[in-house]
């Protein structure tokens, strides 16, 4: 079993390894860095569970092409992820930016853990009051059950 597993680490490991192709790496490291940055940041459109960098579909290897392409023109990262988001739309972000009707999701998350944690507050704290037991009379309530027992 444990053969087995070793085998299977080792497949995904080597896909992983395989999907940025020696033609389509950068000569200069700091641009090559940099494009791995960014590949990361970016989901395949179609396997869309995996980053650019490491997808072997043949789109994402387009990707990877062209996000070296804009780097190797001067592009700053950000002019690259734009250009990208553009042609593709928000979807290829793995981490979609927190504008427009992103925001509404980006806050509904926090907004309902928040709201959550009240409730539950709320609950627990009518809980021990009630949880507490009779509170004793006070004199003057002793004093009026009396009157009305005696009547």
């Amino acid at each position: 079993m444990r053969s087995v597993l070793l085998a299977c680490f080792a497949v995904l490991w080597a896909c992983a390894v395989w999907a940025v192709q020696p033609d389509e790496v950068l000569d200069d490291p700091i641009l090559e860095a940099r494009a791995r940055a960014i590949s990361a940041l970016i989901r395949c459109p179609v396997c869309q569970g995996e980053s650019i960098d490491e997808s072997n579909a043949g789109i994402a290897r387009d990707l990877r092409l062209v996000l070296r392409e804009r780097l190797v023109a001067g592009d700053s990262d950000d002019q690259v992820i734009d250009y990208l988001v553009a042609r593709y739309g928000e979807f290829i972000l793995f981490r979609p930016r927190a504008s427009g009707a992103n925001l509404i999701l980006w806050i509904a998350g926090p907004a309902m853990l928040a709201g959550g944690l009240a409730g539950a507050l709320l609950y627990l704290r009518r809980r021990r009051s009630a949880a507490t037991g009779p509170q004793a009379l006070t004199t003057e309530e002793e004093a009026r059950i009396t009157e009305l027992l005696k009547e």
